[in-house]
């Protein structure tokens, strides 16, 4: 039963949709709005800077051209040695051939400045002295003097500029200085809205403006305008050689602008290395547009998407409702259902399904656990069962030499003896069952130690023959004893160093070998010792190989065990704890090597192999390597 005042999931479900929805939509409107300003702004800076650039190329290419027309109009046969009337002509016939560019084209004596020929009238257009023309020509720009009237007239922005060259005749003096009034650019103020061309503004590497929209600023300085810190930052980079944009107010009201820049060579062969700036400006209303019309595809946007999600979210609440409400019965009424009831999955959405499912998997993995619990349960039980069993096995062997010491004393202490040698091989028997007691107690504690995770190694260079050779001597009286025959074969000529803990060697390979002894009636024994790549890697390895009573290939892991008995019966035979295999496999761990244990089956013996990593030379001191040498054959 719902509760006071909680909301249904239909409810929660719609209000949380429109929460979500609506603003992360004014969020993408806005998001929206600022990439499409900023791509806006983005195209007019890089329209303008290319704008520019071939605004200064098609200057440079104009001066070019106009060079070009006036060296070859000075080289002319007529301008060189013709009469006055014939330069006429020629000028006026040279005018008509030249582009609507050139204004005026005058010829002057370069000793009076007396006009020889024009086709502008007899104004003179050039005060050029003879000291300009170090490469042949003389450039100027021409500065128009303006005036209110021509303020309010002028609707055109222009460059113009005067080229001059002298004249030389036959015998190489100079005769005539020529000169071409040209304009270089001219573009109407009034850009439609939108093109990104910009208007052209040209300033020299001094700051003075050559041309400009605002008729005004032509002949002024940029210092004495608005914004000519940032004017003089373009003027800086386009002379180091950069092509790039600036935001700009250059009116007196503050507005914006928008202005790709790019430097070229200045024309005026007197000013050396100097640059021309090449601007072209832009307002940015201009550069936006297209805002205006995307601003009202956004609002139209966000109105119909709000409406559209509220009727989505109507309907999604319901769709989602109806299989939520049906889950939700079904989990409600689990405990009174039968346990083969299953919950239903005929929904339309995927999702819903797959949750069914899964409900239903959660059940049967519940029983599954149940059983699982069940089954650790009998396990545990049986552990605990096996562990009884090795406490009574133990006990068994621990009652055992206890028995025999504490026998063999008191008859000793008796006097029950008939001689002295009697007494010595009582004592004798006494002596072996207490090492005997005290090998069982060194398992035990062993064994508690590495569950504990307490048992520890000492790792040095050890030679693994030497240890092999010790036990061997060890062992050697009780093959005798039961009448084995042992073989050695293919044992190594030199010492073999492996990184080990001598004595925890030792004690595995006791233990080996004493099994091998133990569980072996008639027959041999045989110990091999040979070097092999196991993993990619050199490691020694020992084989002992035995012709005793084997073991079933399904029991084998169990013997590295602890707590575990193979079998009873050969338990009670041969006596042991049987910790001895899993305290070695442990200690070779723990020594970076192995051991492990193959048969056949029963009563066809067994082979244990026990394998631990050569040690590297290069990790030997110089004594040890000077021992190792020594004592190798030669």
């Amino acid at each position: 039963m719902a509760k006071h005042r909680q909301s249904s999931f239909r409810q929660i479900l719609v209000s949380k949709i429109l929460l979500l929805s609506v603003p992360i939509l004014l969020i993408g409107e806005i998001v929206a709005y600022q990439k499409a300003r900023y791509s806006l702004l983005e195209t007019a800076r890089q329209n303008l800077t290319a704008s520019a650039i071939l605004k200064g190329e098609k200057i440079v290419e104009a001066i070019a051209a106009l060079k070009n027309n006036l060296f070859s109009a000075s080289q002319t046969q007529v301008m060189q040695s013709g009469k006055p009337g014939q330069i006429q002509r020629f000028l006026h016939q040279l005018a008509q051939q030249q582009p609507r560019q050139i204004e005026c084209i005058q010829l002057t004596n370069p000793q009076s400045n007396a006009i020889v020929a024009t086709t502008c009238g007899y104004k003179p257009i050039s005060q050029e002295q003879s000291s300009l023309f170090t490469h042949g020509f003389a450039v100027e720009p021409v500065v128009p003097i303006i005036t209110d009237a021509t303020q309010k007239t002028n609707q055109l922005n222009q460059l113009k500029i005067l080229l001059s060259t002298p004249v030389y005749d036959s015998a190489g003096q100079w005769r005539y200085t020529l000169s071409f009034r040209s304009i270089l650019f001219q573009e109407e103020i009034n850009n439609k809205p939108g093109l990104l061309a910009g208007l052209t503004a040209v300033i020299d590497e001094e700051g003075k403006i050559l041309a400009h929209p605002i008729a005004s600023y032509i002949g002024t300085n940029i210092a004495e305008h608005l914004d000519d810190a940032r004017l003089k930052d373009i003027v800086k980079n386009a002379i180091a050689g950069q092509q790039n944009f600036l935001h700009l107010f250059l009116k007196n009201n503050g507005k914006e602008l928008l202005a790709g820049y790019t430097a070229i060579d200045s024309p005026k062969l007197e000013a050396g290395q100097q640059k021309w700036l090449i601007l072209a400006i832009a307002s940015l209303d201009d550069a936006l547009y297209g805002l205006g019309q995307i601003k009202l595809i956004l609002f139209t946007l966000t109105i119909g998407l709000i409406s559209a999600t509220l009727l989505a979210s109507l309907y999604l609440a319901r769709c989602l409702a109806l299989p939520v409400e049906e889950l939700r019965d079904y989990a409600l009424n689990l405990h009174t259902l039968h346990a083969s009831t299953a919950v239903k999955s005929h929904f339309q959405i995927r999702e819903f399904n797959q949750l069914a499912q899964a409900l239903d998997q959660m059940v049967e993995r519940l029983k599954a656990w149940a059983e699982e619990v069940e089954n650790s349960w009998q396990e545990a039980k049986i552990a605990n069962q096996t562990k009884s069993q090795f406490l009574a096995a133990t006990s068994h062997e621990l009652r055992n030499p206890l028995n025999i010491i504490i026998n063999c004393i008191r008859l000793v202490l008796d006097d029950l003896c008939d001689n002295r040698q009697e007494e010595i091989e009582f004592l004798k028997r006494a002596d072996e069952s207490a090492i005997h007691l005290l090998g069982i107690i060194n398992d035990l504690l062993d064994i508690s130690k590495i569950e504990a995770g307490k048992l520890s190694v000492i790792l040095q260079p050890t030679d693994l023959q030497q240890v092999l050779k010790e036990v061997i001597n060890l062992q050697s009286v009780n093959i005798q004893q039961k009448g084995l025959q042992l073989n050695l074969a293919q044992q190594m000529s030199g010492p073999i160093l492996v990184n080990a803990d001598p004595a925890k060697l030792k004690q595995v390979l006791l233990n080996v070998i004493g099994n091998a002894i133990k569980f072996t009636e008639q027959g041999s024994i045989t110990i091999t010792t040979k070097v092999e790549k196991i993993n990619a890697q050199p490691q020694a390895v020992i084989i002992v190989q035995d012709t005793g009573i084997g073991i079933e290939p399904s029991q084998q892991q169990n013997l590295f065990r602890p707590f575990v008995m193979v079998d009873n019966v050969t338990t009670r035979k041969f006596g042991g704890t049987g910790l001895g295999l899993a305290i070695s496999r442990n200690l070779m761990e723990l020594m970076e090597g192995s051991i492990t244990l193959e048969s056949a089956g029963l009563n066809q013996g067994t082979t244990v192999q026990i394998a631990l990593p050569i040690l590297d030379k290069s990790f030997l001191t110089s004594e040890q390597k000077t021992e190792q040498l020594t004592s190798s054959p030669c």
